[in-house]
């Protein structure tokens, strides 16, 4: 193996990577790695370096395939918590990138509970097309444009060539940035490193410091227990509001929480957003991506602005306060990240909505000109190929709510994303004119009103089973509630008539998912 008798006296840090040649977003990490290594030979320690999967969300996304994003996440926990209970590592640095691949790392560092580093491989830089500045948003969007006739193949074509212009994770705060924003507020992340993008220059020095200082957390014998506390979840929490994160962002760090036997609860999540202004302006909600902010300052200049709201005494992995990192971060810019006192958007950007239609919660991020009350004829489909198919056949009309169900953890199985059918509906025109309300999740770069993790889910028995095309939902942000105009008594008849659908999938790793899957409410964890 090339190590001598003295490499065995030095500390063991594995390097867990998430590295696969089948996307952009990990695709650095094999060399990444190896940087990180010579950080910990240069600190006195001895690198082990181990691999797990990643699945792309973008690659699957509107396919079968998406159905194993999701389930990934507790794979990549699982393959990593196995690897450190076999090797006797000492500690451990997990280096990651696409979206699952971020919270698996950490639901797998806090059971093992060995001192660790979680080092964000970093996104890609954006695109140009025509001038301007796109990212794998514009794509989908496009995408959507296409299949409604609004643009042509060469349009299409040429734009899905300059949109990812190089390796790293989507650059828009899509979930893998907002993930590692999280990572940052947990204090697991070292804060400066992550943010540092795939391509630049300087991420091979960013990688050997977290190697480096992989050693100096071990010596410290500082654990992920002593970091994911209730108060350092709550800054998470706050952190993915504050940016304007991902609604994935909910799911994971409930799932997080789950891991750590530390409380946190949809309620909790809504309460912590209802109170966090929005001070960074990204994509897809404003207009600037990961790079931009890590110019501005990064995550420490989003602390700077958030302090108020955040546990500044809650400790981070390179031994500082988060009240420190704020305190050596720069002023807003004004652009890219405003004053806390003159935020982008006031609080509630991220909501909770409760009702009969969602009696353990739905999740909803709203860009700030959506209807606060909106109500309508439910149009419905059992699947998401249905309901693009929809679409696309001019089946969906202006003024309706669109129902997706079947797509929760267990009935798709694996929760897949719905961004094929909310760039459909944008890119049909119908996107300021329906809400889409399903027990699905979205992706990151989703936008218009859109629902989702509704819980209980359908393959379940959750009301949204028995929902009716031409049924009146009503949607109301501010009240928080999301209602089916039908009386208790009728959704109780309903609910005693139906028929759970057949699994749809009977063997294999899906189906071992769907049987021990929890609902979306408490992160879809298996058990």
């Amino acid at each position: 193996m090339g190590l001598t008798e003295a490499d065995w006296s030095k500390p063991l840090i594995g390097i867990a990577t998430t590295w696969t040649g089948t996307m952009p977003c990990n695709m650095g990490q094999r060399d990444l790695a190896q940087h990180v290594a010579a950080g910990i030979r240069a600190a006195g320690g001895t690198p082990l370096e181990f691999n797990t999967i990643a699945i792309s969300d973008n690659l699957t996304m509107g396919t079968p395939g998406m159905r194993a994003s999701l389930v990934s996440r507790e794979v990549i926990a699982d393959s990593i918590e196995l690897v450190g209970r076999s090797q006797r590592f000492d500690g451990l640095v997990c280096l990651v990138g696409c979206d699952k691949t971020v919270p698996g790392a950490v639901m797998a560092a806090i059971r093992l509970d060995l001192p660790t580093v979680v080092l964000y491989s970093g996104a890609m830089a954006p695109g140009r097309y025509h001038g301007r500045q796109v990212t794998i948003q514009d794509v989908w969007e496009a995408v959507g444009a296409h299949e409604a006739g609004r643009i042509g193949d060469e349009e299409l074509a040429a734009l899905e060539r300059d949109a990812c212009p190089g390796i790293g994770a989507c650059t828009g705060h899509f979930t893998a940035n907002t993930m590692a924003t999280a990572v940052d507020f947990l204090g697991l992340g070292p804060i400066g490193l992550g943010s540092v993008t795939a391509t630049d220059p300087e991420k091979p020095a960013a990688a050997e410091a977290a190697g480096r200082l992989a050693v100096d957390v071990v010596a410290r014998d500082l654990r992920p227990s002593a970091l994911v506390t209730e108060a350092a979840l709550a800054n998470a929490v706050t952190g993915v509001a504050g940016t304007g994160g991902s609604t994935n962002g909910v799911l994971h760090l409930l799932a997080i929480a789950e891991e750590a036997g530390v409380p946190l609860t949809l309620d909790t999540i809504d309460a912590i957003a209802r109170r966090t202004p929005v001070v960074a302006s990204l994509t897809p909600g404003g207009k600037y991506v990961a790079g931009d902010l890590h110019c501005a300052g990064g995550t420490a200049a989003v602390m700077k602005q958030l302090l108020p709201w955040l546990d500044g005494d809650a400790l981070t992995v390179d031994g500082r306060t988060l009240a420190e990192h704020a305190a050596a971060a720069p002023d807003p810019d004004g652009e890219v990240l405003a004053p806390h006192d003159a935020p982008f958007k006031p609080g509630g950007a991220l909501r909770v909505l409760r009702g009969n239609l969602a009696p353990e919660g739905a999740v909803v991020k709203l860009a700030g000109h959506e209807p606060h009350v909106l109500s309508g004829p439910a149009r419905v489909f059992d699947s998401e190929a249905d309901c693009k198919a929809g679409v696309y056949d001019g089946l969906v009309q202006p003024g309706e709510i669109v129902v997706v169900r079947y797509e929760g953890p267990s009935g798709a199985p694996g929760m897949p994303e719905m961004l094929g059918i909310t760039s459909a509906i944008v890119g049909a025109g119908l996107g300021e004119s329906v809400a889409l309300v399903t027990d699905g999740r979205f992706s990151g770069a989703t936008r218009g009103l859109m629902v989702g993790h509704v819980a209980p889910e359908a393959a379940r028995g959750g009301p949204l089973a028995i929902v009716e095309d031409g049924d009146t939902i009503t949607i109301d942000t501010e009240a928080r509630t999301l209602q089916l105009d039908l009386s208790a008594e009728l959704i109780a008849a309903r609910l005693a008539g139906w028929t759970p659908p057949e699994p749809r999938a009977t063997s294999g790793v899906l189906a071992k998912y769907a049987r021990s899957v929890s609902s979306a409410a408490t992160g879809a964890v298996t058990r």
